[in-house]
């Protein structure tokens, strides 16, 4: 943040309606934080085209593509929808589009924490090298799955579930760019790595997140409430009960399974579970004023008392100036008289 330590007034502009006072002011060296670019449609967070209706029977409506700096203020703001995908979304921090932009966002964070599936249904197509940190984001399904009995997946869900969603970083992606390298200077492998020694920018500790095919044991609680919830749909007949598992963390999302066959399913307000309440961001705080000085402080107005002293003082030293003015202009007629 600059400070003004030096202020010149330059001058007016007279104009026929009004004036135009002109002040020449440093230019601000500000430098705006680099755009993460978003991901390509058929990856990440941009792998599916959502379309959405009211109803059945209306025209379907294709949502845009998520950017990261949606998903970045959804996740710092909590709003209601109000079914009108060209409402404005009023909120702080200030999100970047509609509400059509808003649920977009939403589906795609709902979607990374509650798309689940079970164990050994989805598979990775070839065994990786143990080299390559770079996590997989494909998958293929296991046509060898036997399936887990109901009783199973609904006793032991962290064990019997995993995510078949990538997981969205801080960065608002699925997978980590470095924004201190512009597009142009990616022209070859090694000068890649001579500027990646150079980058001030170090890799973040959050570069990949949890893999594809993650348990949900790995999953963390939030204000002190387990990640999810299971049970069996009936007690009565539980050789035609399925497994349901319900997200705490992400209230109206389900999914259920029996045998080779599970579903993942949302009903809910796209709001994510906030504990007993949710607190607001805070604005930042408020910018510095200039430095006082004699420069810029304002003089307190004098007394009618100090103003009458300055008042004759300034009369005395008038006079005495025009005495002494006087007197030399006398001295200087002498000396003309005696030459």
């Amino acid at each position: 943040m600059s400070v003004l330590l030096e202020w010149t007034f330059w001058w007016i502009v007279l104009g026929r309606r009004s004036e135009m006072r002109i002040d020449p002011l440093p230019r601000s060296t500000y430098k705006p934080p680099p755009v993460v670019p978003k991901e390509a449609n058929g990856t990440g967070a941009n792998k599916f085209v959502y379309f959405v209706c009211k109803e059945p029977g209306l025209p379907w409506i294709e949502l845009p593509s998520v950017t990261p700096a949606q998903i970045s203020a959804a996740r710092q703001i909590r709003r209601f929808f109000t079914g009108r995908l060209d409402a404005p979304v009023v909120s702080y921090p200030p999100f970047p589009g509609n509400e059509a932009n808003y649920l977009r966002a939403q589906i795609a964070r709902i979607s990374a924490g509650t798309q689940v599936s079970p164990r050994g249904f989805y598979v990775f197509e070839e065994e990786g090298d143990e080299e390559d940190e770079e996590p997989r984001d494909s998958y293929v399904v296991n046509p060898d799955f036997e399936g887990f009995p109901a009783s199973e997946m609904a006793e032991d869900p962290g064990s019997t579930w995993v995510h078949h969603v990538q997981h969205i970083l801080k960065q608002g992606r699925c997978t980590w760019v470095n924004v201190a390298v512009k597009p142009e200077q990616e022209s070859s492998e090694e000068e890649e790595e001579e500027k990646e020694e150079e980058l001030d920018e170090p890799e973040p500790k959050g570069k990949w997140g949890p893999p594809l095919l993650t348990s949900l044991s790995q999953d963390a609680d939030m204000f002190d409430t387990p990640p999810w919830s299971s049970r069996m749909s009936s007690t009565l007949t539980s050789q035609h009960a399925v497994a349901v598992l319900r997200s705490n963390l992400w209230p109206g999302a389900h999914a259920y399974a029996c045998g080779k066959k599970f579903e993942n399913i949302y009903i809910g307000w796209g709001l994510k579970f906030a504990g007993d309440g949710h607190t607001p961001s805070v604005p930042p705080p408020p910018q510095q004023e200039s430095i006082s000085g004699p420069e810029v402080s304002e003089a307190l107005d004098p007394t009618l008392e100090e103003e009458q002293a300055q008042k004759a003082a300034l009369e005395e030293q008038q006079a005495s100036q025009e005495e002494s003015e006087d007197m030399d202009g006398e001295e200087e007629e002498e000396d003309d008289d005696d030459d």
